[in-house]
């Protein structure tokens, strides 16, 4: 079978989902490791039969829901490769704005007060692709010394995402840099000891019927990062506006901010406004949400006791 008869196949096989042509064309790169522009090339090719295998063996998988990043363990989020798997939720475009806010913050602190190293937590951490992708950045960044590339320290309750952080680490951070790295399983901050310049946090901020409908289609992320009515012992809260982690996280976050720290934390769009007035009666100031790429207010960043 050749790469153009099996995308017509799946083509059919798939018409349920959202976005046939690009699942196929993602498994299809995936599955030969190459471009996009290499399927358009060699559309008449026929695919080896290992390949084929494992290419009918992958639509079968999606028709039931599970997303293509499930399938081929991977994601790229802020242009690099991650490692995922059904025990961390699948990087989403519009958390690549408080990735690229935290950049900008971080790289500002640092050259404004080059006297010692950052410390930075990444809470609710799951594939670690928020933390990584700024510290990637940083390595990366010319202007940034290499000598003040800050301390990250990244926060799950769960140990599979924690284990899933670890490999991107691995895969991602040069050896010299991770041992500014370390991983710490903790229900929010209960096992973490220590104070920070800066707290980054994607929790959990759906509500939780809107959750277990959002699960209903097979796609298999973690509840647990999901559900933001979740109580402080797991069990449901007695609100259901989505706010019930993050009423118990800001405060937390609080008490672990040096004076003058800065607090990124994503919310929903329908809950964002809310989350803000939570931080201001946290402490926090300069309170600010940005927008994320569809207009919609995503991103809450405030300065505990802020010296501006």
């Amino acid at each position: 079978m050749t790469i153009r008869q099996f995308k017509a196949v799946a083509l059919k096989e798939l018409s349920s989902s959202p976005s046939p042509a690009l699942d196929i064309d993602v498994l299809l790169c995936f599955s030969l490791n190459c471009t996009k522009t290499h399927l358009l090339l060699h559309y008449n090719e026929e695919l080896p039969l290992e390949n084929l295998l494992w290419l009918e063996k992958a639509v079968e998988k999606r028709k039931t829901g599970l997303p293509v990043a499930y399938i081929t363990g991977h994601k790229e989020f802020y242009g690099y490769d991650f490692i995922v798997s059904p025990s961390v939720l699948i990087p989403k475009p519009d958390t690549e704005i408080l990735t690229a806010r935290a950049i900008d913050v971080i790289t500002d602190v640092i050259l404004k007060r080059p006297s010692s190293v950052l410390t930075v937590c990444d809470m609710c951490t799951g594939s670690g692709c928020i933390a990584l992708s700024v510290l990637k950045s940083l390595i990366d960044e010319p202007a940034v010394p290499r000598e003040l590339i800050p301390a990250f320290t990244l926060v799950d309750i769960s140990a599979e995402a924690l284990s899933v952080a670890r490999e991107n680490a691995r895969h991602l951070i040069p050896d010299e840099y991770l041992e500014r790295v370390r991983f710490i399983q903790s229900n929010l901050f209960e096992e973490v000891p220590f104070l920070f310049n800066v707290i980054l946090t994607n929790p959990p901020y759906v509500p939780a019927q809107m959750a277990a409908e959002l699960l209903k289609d097979g796609r298999n992320e973690p509840l647990l990062a999901l559900d933001g009515d979740a109580g402080a012992d797991g069990e449901p809260a007695s609100s259901c506006d989505g706010l019930s982690v993050i009423r118990r996280l800001l405060p937390e976050c609080a008490g672990h901010l040096v004076y003058g720290g800065s607090l990124l934390m994503e919310t929903g769009e329908y809950n964002a406004e809310t989350a803000a007035g939570l931080a201001k009666e946290c402490g926090f100031k300069g309170v600010n949400i940005l927008r994320d790429l569809e207009n919609q207010l995503r991103v809450v960043e405030c300065h505990y006791q802020s010296l501006h």
